[in-house]
């Protein structure tokens, strides 16, 4: 079972806008984010982002395996190599201070990377995968990513576009659950409402297409890539296990915040970090 299931959370009941200040990022050790420390009377109950470390297919092969190796990073700041470290280690971390600062949940203010395989996964609820379309996962990976979902953990996935790359995952996460469909969430359900009312299920583009499409109403990366996607799968029991994050960019709204203001207020605050703040409610509730 995952250990620390359940958190007790109470969310600030205001909205995002014009509630968060934009604030120029100077890029040190922490990219300019403040160091907090949380309570020690909820020392168990410390909610953590864990980013998974997966491996990346190249060449060859095709679906059917073969020609993968473990990425090394592609982030800010020396995590240059794989796609599993995309916007790392900005996001997740700019993400955790959002969301001590806008709620009273105790978050742990520097996050963590595993492996699927690394004996600690289980003693996290929430997982989350960025760029999975060159995700290619290991027959052990498969079998402890089933487990660990069954046994009340929460996967989010982010940040793919287009067909090819939702075919590669779609792929992968069928060897997970090969009884199981993604379906897809309309605006109706809570996880939109929960605890930030969102007008509608949004795209968010990463800021170079942002602002280069800012004249057109373009928040698409690719012609194939124009709706968005938000798909769960559920257990037995009718829980959201995963929540798919296809065509949007969650990560990006989060680590380039301090970048430019208008994508702050256009994409930042009003949509990457209420939906990301409600998927992690819906997830520690649910």
């Amino acid at each position: 079972m995952i250990k620390s299931r359940w958190l007790i959370v109470l969310f600030v009941a205001a909205s995002l806008a014009g509630g968060l200040t934009f604030a120029r990022r100077y890029y040190d050790e922490r990219a300019g984010v403040p160091e907090w420390k949380p309570d020690k009377e909820f020392s168990k109950d410390v909610f953590t982002f864990v980013r998974i470390r997966y491996s990346s297919r190249y060449g060859g092969g095709g679906y059917g395996g073969g020609g993968y190796r473990r990425g090394r990073g592609r982030g800010y700041r020396g995590y240059g190599g794989g796609r599993w470290a995309t916007d790392y280690p900005d996001s997740d971390l700019n993400f955790s201070y959002r969301l001590q600062q806008l709620t009273s949940m105790e978050v742990d203010p520097n996050g963590v990377v595993l492996e699927l395989t690394d004996e600690r996964l289980f003693d996290y609820p929430f997982i989350y995968i960025v760029e999975p379309g060159d995700l290619a996962f290991s027959e052990e990976e498969v079998k402890i990513l089933r487990r660990y979902l069954l046994n009340g953990g929460f996967l989010m996935v982010d940040d793919f576009w287009g067909e090819d790359e939702w075919y590669n995952f779609y792929y992968e996460i069928k060897r997970v659950f090969p009884d199981r469909e993604p379906i897809e969430l309309p605006y109706e359900h809570p996880i939109f409402h929960c605890v930030f009312e969102l007008k509608e299920r949004p795209q968010i583009p990463s800021i170079g297409q942002a602002i280069g499409g800012r004249g057109y109403g373009i928040t698409w990366e690719r012609h194939d890539a124009r709706e968005v996607h938000y798909k769960a799968l559920y257990d037995d029991q009718g829980r959201i296990m995963a929540i798919i994050c296809h065509n949007t960019d969650l990560g990006d709204g989060w680590e380039r915040e301090g970048e430019d203001e208008w994508y702050f207020r256009e994409f930042s605050e009003k949509k990457a970090y209420p939906l990301g703040i409600n998927i992690v409610f819906y997830a520690m509730t649910h």
